[in-house]
């Protein structure tokens, strides 16, 4: 199983989409603070619907927090990069990787960059565009994994009636 791992991430709406994905993939989301909002935002409400009971949520206070985490429960730290030295199409992943992404103003900090197993970029083909959004690459290095992974096959989710 892999995880998302979220470092101090700012816009409530990125972190509820975010939410919802995990919830949909039974992904754990870690959120490694300082957060730029308060869990009760309504925005980060909002944007993950009525799913946030069935996100696997993981907050930690701090990274040494998160580090702590870690250090017990084990696994590779697959840092998410404008930088990264591997394509996220190239990459190998393994369970239980934990996929890093930082800040949306900045990316992850040198200091949990330098610490991470591996960073991977996501190939963008316009020189002016720098980054895509956070819950968009959150999205492709998750789902790039899983497909890895074999783990796409769950099932169809009950048709909603237009009635």
């Amino acid at each position: 199983m892999v995880s998302v791992v979220l470092v101090q991430p700012l816009i409530p709406p990125n972190t509820g989409n975010i939410a919802r994905t995990c919830a949909a993939t039974q992904t754990p989301l870690h959120l490694v603070g300082p957060l730029g909002f308060e869990l009760s935002d309504r925005y980060l409400k909002r944007a993950g619907l009525d799913y946030w009971p069935h996100v696997d949520l993981h907050c930690h206070g701090t990274w040494a927090d998160f580090q702590t985490h870690h250090q017990q429960q084990g696994g590779r730290l697959i840092g998410f990069t404008t930088q990264g030295q591997h394509s996220y199409l190239e990459f190998n992943f393994a369970p239980p990787d934990l996929l890093l992404f930082g800040r949306e103003t900045e990316g992850l900090p040198p200091s949990v960059l330098a610490v991470c197993d591996a960073t991977v970029y996501i190939p963008i083909s316009h020189s002016h565009v720098r980054s895509l959004n956070l819950s968009v690459s959150a999205a492709l290095g998750l789902f790039e994994a899983r497909r890895q992974l074999d783990l796409l096959n769950f099932p169809r989710p009950p048709r909603r009636s237009d009635a």
